[in-house]
C-alpha cells in the first residue's frame, strides 16, 4: 500500500485487461528509448456519483441550443488520433495505441471489461469537437484521457462531453464514474468526491 506506480513489459491484451479489472490504470513511458506500461493504483481517486452532476451555466446554453450528437464507439480512432495530437507531452504513445486498437478490434467482452470511445461532435457537419477513451469494469466506468477542440466557437464543448457522457452512465445503470487523478480541479468542479485508495478499493471490488 505504499506504492502506486509499476512497469511492465508485457503488451498483451490480457495483462493490459487484468490490471484494469483489478482497479490500476495503466499508462506508458519511454525510458531509455524502450517503451514500457505504467499500471498505477492511485493514492487518492476522483469518484463521481452522478447525482451529484454540477452543470455549468454555459454548459446548459449548449444543451439548450441542441447543436450537438453525443456517440460511443463511433469514431473510436478518430478519438485516438485527435487525443494524441492534442497533448504535447502524451503518454499515448503508438505502441500504447496499438493495444487498445488490438482489444477493440479483437470485440470480444473479456471477462465484462470493454474499450469505449465517447464522441461529441457538431450535428450539422458530423465534425468531432471532443471526446475521450475509456473503458468498463464490471458496472463501473474509468476515464483514461481525452481532448477537446481548441477553437473559440467550441467553448465549453469539453465540460459538454463530461455532462452528456454523465447522464449516459446514469441512464445505462453503471454504479459510479472513475475520474481518476483528483488534482486536476475540473473534476471537483464537475461533483467528483476524493476517495482514498483504501475507500475507492473497498468500493471497486463490490462492482457486479
Amino acid at each position: 500500500m505504499e506504492e502506486n506506480y509499476y512497469w511492465s513489459d508485457d503488451f498483451s491484451s490480457e495483462f493490459y485487461i487484468k490490471a484494469a479489472q483489478c482497479g490500476f490504470i495503466t499508462t506508458s513511458m519511454y525510458k531509455d528509448n524502450e517503451f514500457f506500461l505504467l499500471p498505477e493504483m492511485q493514492f487518492d481517486y476522483a469518484v463521481m456519483d452522478f447525482k451529484n452532476i454540477k452543470i455549468p451555466k454555459k454548459v446548459s446554453r449548449l444543451l439548450k441550443e441542441d447543436n450537438y450528437k453525443f456517440t460511443i464507439n463511433e469514431k473510436f480512432d478518430e478519438v485516438l488520433e485527435k487525443i494524441k495530437n492534442y497533448h504535447e507531452e502524451s503518454w499515448l504513445k503508438d505502441e500504447y495505441i496499438n493495444i487498445l486498437k488490438k482489444i477493440k478490434k479483437d470485440n470480444i467482452n473479456y471477462n465484462n471489461f470493454k474499450l469505449i470511445s465517447v464522441e461529441v461532435s457538431e450535428k450539422v457537419s458530423n465534425l468531432l469537437i471532443s471526446g475521450e477513451i475509456g473503458y468498463q469494469v464490471g458496472n463501473i466506468y474509468t476515464s483514461l484521457t481525452g481532448f477537446t477542440t481548441k477553437e473559440k466557437k467550441y467553448n465549453n464543448w469539453g465540460k459538454l462531453q463530461l455532462v452528456l457522457l454523465n447522464s449516459y452512465l446514469e441512464e445505462n445503470d453503471y454504479s459510479f464514474w472513475n475520474l481518476g487523478h483528483p488534482q486536476l480541479l475540473y473534476k471537483l468542479d464537475l461533483g467528483a468526491t476524493i476517495y482514498t485508495r483504501e475507500e475507492f478499493i473497498k468500493r471497486w471490488n463490490s462492482k457486479k
